[in-house]
């Protein structure tokens, strides 16, 4: 037996998880009070039973605190982690792994101000979607940003070929 066993998740945690076909458990930690943290093949799965796919996941930082996430559509979750295990390594991975390409597009007059774009695709997917990503104080209605990322979104599509 080695002493370097991994704790396996808790039945009853497992057993409240809506797990996809094929997709696999590969780390979890408590998150304070408010359960467990459970990533897999697919998503991370929050306490209360909310799936996070990997490509839904904009921005993902552990502090001191625990872990501290941007889901596209849906705002910052925050959970306390006080034994995180290989949670950390395996979210770093699983979202950047479905990073397909990515560019920072400055603003003129803007300071270095400006957007983000990505092309996300989901594990296992062939699927790609690009995203547009504002950096803060970026107005979203003004029509200069947007035509800014209509233009550099056809330029990355044809440099890149994604």
């Amino acid at each position: 037996m080695s002493r370097f066993r991994r704790a396996s998740l808790p039945p009853e945690v497992r057993s409240g998880l809506r797990l996809e076909r094929g997709e696999r458990v590969l780390a979890h930690a408590a998150a304070g009070a408010d359960g467990v943290l459970v990533a897999t093949t697919g998503a991370l799965h929050l306490p209360g039973g909310h799936r996070v796919p990997w490509e839904r996941i904009d921005r993902a930082r552990w502090d001191a605190e625990g872990l501290r996430f941007v889901e596209e559509g849906s705002g910052e979750h925050a959970f306390p982690v006080a034994e995180p295990g290989r949670l950390p390594e395996v979210v770093y991975e699983r979202v950047t792994a479905t990073i397909v390409a990515g560019r920072h597009v400055p603003l003129p007059g803007a300071g270095g101000a400006g957007f983000r774009l990505v092309a996300r695709r989901p594990p296992g997917g062939s699927r790609i979607d690009w995203r547009v990503h504002l950096d803060e104080g970026v107005d979203p209605g003004d029509p200069g940003v947007r035509t800014a990322a209509e233009r550099a979104l056809a330029l990355i599509r044809e440099q890149t070929g994604v």
